[in-house]
């Protein structure tokens, strides 16, 4: 058995695609995925499958989530060995976190076609892109507020599917799981 995580994009979300923790828990327990734990309201399903395939499994869970709860989300596939190696890695080793609200993950759907430079400001607000590893992101934040949120200015971009999470969340998971 393989320990993974499904991340959902966009449910939960200033009131829209409402899902209720228990209810996506269930969900995955009729999928047949063995010790299924969700993680706060934000749509992180910890679980364990005989599969080895991301994105067989990424396409039966939305379906599933589709057919039972009728709404549309996009969900992405990490296994738990891929975010211990990521937290291990610590990207933000070299940020000054006295100098920085919030850092930022964000999982990317494909690795991204193309180099991009680094570090990148995200227009109108007081973030910017750190790092490109594979299929993550890296991001900081030097204000409060929604404004800094790196994952629309990151789908649009590297033209591919996102949902990021807080390094704290990132590391929250790992250490649960």
């Amino acid at each position: 058995m393989t320990k993974h995580v499904a991340f959902f994009r966009g449910i939960n979300v200033g009131g829209h695609n409402m899902v209720k923790m228990d209810v996506l828990k269930r969900l995955f327990n009729s999928m047949g995925f063995n010790d299924v734990m969700t993680i706060k309201q934000s749509g992180n399903v910890v679980f364990e499958s005989n599969s080895v395939d991301k994105e067989i499994l990424r396409k039966n869970i939305e379906k599933k989530v589709a057919e039972s709860l009728g709404i549309d989300v996009h969900v992405i596939v990490r296994t738990m060995p891929e975010l211990q190696k990521i937290v291990q890695k610590n990207p933000f080793k070299e940020v000054d976190e006295r100098k920085v609200i919030n850092l930022w993950v964000t999982f990317l759907s494909e690795k991204p076609k193309g180099k991009t430079e680094l570090p990148i400001a995200i227009p109108k607000t007081d973030a910017e892109v750190i790092a490109i590893y594979g299929t993550e992101a890296y991001s900081v934040t030097r204000t409060e507020g929604d404004g800094g949120k790196p994952n629309p200015f990151i789908e649009s971009l590297l033209k591919v599917g996102a949902t990021t999470r807080s390094w704290g969340m990132v590391k929250e998971i790992v250490g649960r799981g």
